[in-house]
C-alpha cells in the first residue's frame, strides 16, 4: 500500500509540474487595438509608429486594426462603429474628429486619444484633472505666443497670415490663441478657412498679398497640404513658422518648433499599457509632453536664404534640426 501511495503520489507532482510548465510556455493573450487616424500626414503617422514600437518595446503582444477617415467625418464615424462591431480591447483616436467618433460610439472599450489640442473643448473629457469613464488621452496643446515671438526674433512682422479648418475643433481652439497672441503683440491678424485640403492652397493664395509671414498650427487638414503651403509661400519670399517639425523635415518651411510626435506616440504607447494592465482610465487624468526634450526646432537655411532672410546665431544654436544645402542634420 505504502508502494502504492508513493508512486500516486510521484504521479500527481509529475502532473502538477507539467502542468505548471505548460501555463509557464502558454504564450501572452493577443490584444486587439482599434487606431483610427483623421489623416496621413507626418506628424500623426509618426504617433502611430510610436505607440506601435512602445508596446513592441513592452513584449505586449498586439494586433492591430489600423484605420485611416482620410479627413472625412463620416468616415470616421464608420470606423468607430466596425472597432465596435469587432470588439477591440482598446481603441486610439488619433487627432480630435476621430477620438470625438470614438468616445460617440464606444461602448464599454477603453478609449485613449491623443494628439489632441483642447480635449475639455472636444466633449472627450470633463476635465483635465482627471478621465472620464473609459476615456484618457494625452494633450498636444502648444505654445503659441513662444512661437510666433521666435519667429519676431527672425523677422519684423505687421501682418500675420493663419490658415485653419473652420470645421475641426481643435483647429477653431488654436485660431482663437493665435489671434489673441497677435493682439497681445500688435501684430494684425489676417485670417482664412478651409474645409479640406484641397482648398489650402487656394486658400494660401488668397492671402498671399496681404501678410509678411505665415503661421501654421498643428491643424491636421492645413498640415496635410502643406506643401502646396510651403509651394505657395516660397514663390512669394513669405516666411513660414510652423508647429509641426514633422511635415517641416521634408517641406521648404523656414522655421518649425514643436513636439516630437514620434515621442507623444510612444507616451502614448506607455499609457495604453498601463490600461492593459488594470488601470482604470476614469484615474487617469489628461497628459502633456513637457519635458524639454520633447520638443524640436528646426531650421531650413535653404528657405531662408531664398527669401532673404537672415537666421540669428542664437536661435540657429538652439535649433537641433537643421536643413542646409538640402541635406537635413539633426542634433
Amino acid at each position: 500500500m505504502k508502494k502504492f501511495i508513493g508512486l500516486a503520489t510521484g504521479i500527481v507532482l509529475i502532473s502538477l509540474a507539467t502542468l505548471s510548465t505548460a501555463f509557464a510556455a502558454e504564450p501572452q493573450k493577443k490584444v486587439l487595438i482599434g487606431i483610427s487616424q483623421i489623416v496621413s500626414h507626418p506628424a500623426l503617422d509618426a504617433i502611430v509608429k510610436g505607440v506601435q514600437d512602445e508596446l513592441a518595446a513592452l513584449k505586449i503582444n498586439v494586433e492591430y486594426d489600423l484605420q485611416n477617415a482620410n479627413g472625412n467625418i463620416n468616415t470616421a464615424a464608420s470606423i468607430a462603429n466596425k472597432f465596435q462591431s469587432e470588439k477591440v480591447t482598446l481603441a486610439v483616436g488619433v487627432a480630435t474628429p476621430t477620438a470625438q467618433a470614438l468616445v460617440k460610439t464606444l461602448k464599454g472599450i477603453p478609449i485613449v486619444f491623443t494628439g489632441i489640442t483642447d480635449p475639455v473643448k472636444a466633449g472627450l473629457v470633463t476635465s483635465l484633472e482627471k478621465g472620464e469613464k473609459s476615456v484618457t488621452g494625452y494633450s498636444n496643446m502648444t505654445p503659441i505666443k513662444q512661437q510666433i515671438q521666435l519667429l519676431l526674433k527672425v523677422k519684423k512682422v505687421k501682418r500675420l497670415g493663419h490658415i485653419y479648418t473652420g470645421s475641426e475643433v481643435n483647429a477653431v481652439v488654436l485660431a482663437g490663441v493665435v489671434k489673441q497672441s497677435c493682439k497681445e503683440l500688435g501684430i494684425e491678424y489676417v485670417e482664412t478657412t478651409v474645409s479640406k485640403s484641397a482648398e489650402v492652397k487656394q486658400a494660401v493664395q488668397a492671402i498671399a498679398g496681404r501678410i509678411d509671414a505665415l503661421y501654421i498650427t498643428t491643424d491636421n487638414t492645413v498640415v496635410s497640404a502643406m506643401s502646396a503651403v510651403a509651394e505657395v509661400a516660397l514663390k512669394n519670399k513669405i516666411p513660414i513658422m510652423s508647429a509641426d517639425t514633422s511635415s517641416a523635415e521634408t517641406n521648404p518651411v523656414m522655421m518649425a518648433s514643436g513636439f516630437d510626435w514620434y515621442k507623444m506616440g510612444r507616451a502614448t504607447g506607455d499609457m495604453i499599457a498601463e490600461i492593459l494592465k488594470g488601470k482604470k482610465p476614469e484615474d487617469m487624468p489628461t497628459r502633456f509632453m513637457t519635458k524639454p526634450s520633447d520638443t524640436d526646432l528646426l531650421i531650413n537655411l535653404d528657405v531662408a536664404r531664398k527669401i532673404g532672410v537672415t537666421i540669428p546665431k542664437e536661435i540657429l544654436a538652439g535649433a537641433n534640426k537643421v536643413v542646409e544645402n538640402g541635406k537635413l542634420t539633426k542634433k
